[in-house]
């Protein structure tokens, strides 16, 4: 039996190894085109890429997926199933009509919510204390194809998107590696989704990425998390872009609001210290404990207040 697996981030990466570990045959995989990273933008291989480059697997990188070009190299293949984990691409019908045991998709909700391609992001960004992962058959629809199976995960406070991608990424890899014996005898069910009950995470733009201190404390924190380790939170100081990689929601006394700070507008500087820079918000304040200056490298807000003096009464945004 032939597997072709399809998929790009570091999340993809532990269901590609158990394949292999359990023995199954990748014939090949497809991952996205190399993409420009860094400040110098030079072309840079995807986890699943260089991954399957050190254990010797063929490696596809079509532009578009849907092109002549992009299916006959699928077709080539021949593949006995697809298994797709965060590709980053819609499969066309000639894709996915293409294997004879189907194409199954592990992914980072619990479908029918956060369908779209930032579900794991989006999921901390709205507060959610449970996501998890499931395992679909995919459809032509975004994520509408009938489920296999489900497994939750808890969020936590201490959660950010990098860690929760961790998390996911390997109840995901062994979600299907329990599920693929019955995918591959064909006696896996299948349970239709309650569409009335959807609802959608689309990719991040840059004004999600954007902090607005009018909000509340909270659901300044889960932006915060929901940004971390990708595009990072961002404000404005002194009109630069000034970016937020960590904070914290104050406890206990550290609540109380001072006289002096009830007339300040959302987003003003309330404070330093050894605690790190404390901000003005719709409902109270919020604790910088990690932020990156224009052009600088990301650092402990305690290091910055210490270099920066933020005067009290400062506005950010």
């Amino acid at each position: 039996m032939k597997i072709l697996f399809m998929g790009t981030p570091q999340f993809a990466v532990p269901s590609l190894g158990l394949l292999l570990e359990q023995g199954y045959e990748v014939a090949a995989v497809v991952t996205q085109p190399d993409r420009p990273k860094g400040r110098k933008r030079e072309l840079a291989p995807s986890p699943v890429k260089v991954f399957a480059l050190e254990h010797g697997l063929k490696v596809l990188q079509p532009e578009k997926l849907r092109s002549p070009e992009g299916v006959a190299e699928v077709t080539a293949i021949a593949p006995d199933l697809i298994v797709t984990a965060a590709y980053g691409q819609i499969l066309p019908k000639s894709v996915l009509d293409l294997p004879r045991l189907g194409c199954v998709n592990v992914h980072g909700s619990l479908l029918p919510r956060y369908r779209g391609g930032a579900p794991i992001q989006r999921s901390i960004i709205n507060g959610e204390t449970v996501t998890g992962v499931t395992l679909m058959y995919m459809a032509e629809g975004l994520d509408t194809g009938d489920m296999i199976a489900k497994v939750e995960v808890p969020i936590t406070d201490e959660d950010s998107a990098g860690s929760m991608f961790n998390k996911l990424s390997d109840a995901g890899s062994n979600l299907l590696l329990e599920w693929l014996p019955r995918l591959v005898e064909g006696t896996a069910g299948r349970t239709p989704q309650a569409n009335d009950e959807a609802t959608y995470a689309p990719n991040l733009t840059r004004e999600d990425e954007k902090l607005d201190w009018r909000q509340s404390s909270r659901q300044l924190f889960n932006r915060v998390r929901g940004l971390n380790p990708m595009a990072g939170g961002f404000t404005y100081l002194d009109g630069e872009v000034f970016k937020v990689w960590g904070c914290r929601i104050p406890q206990g006394s550290d609540t109380m609001m001072r006289p002096e700070w009830t007339g300040l507008v959302a987003g003003s500087v309330l404070e330093t210290g050894s605690f790190g820079i404390r901000i003005r918000t719709g409902d109270g304040s919020l604790v910088l404990t990690e932020v990156q200056p224009a052009g600088k490298k990301a650092l402990a807000a305690t290091e910055f207040a210490r270099g920066a003096r933020l005067a009290p009464g400062k506005v950010l945004g």
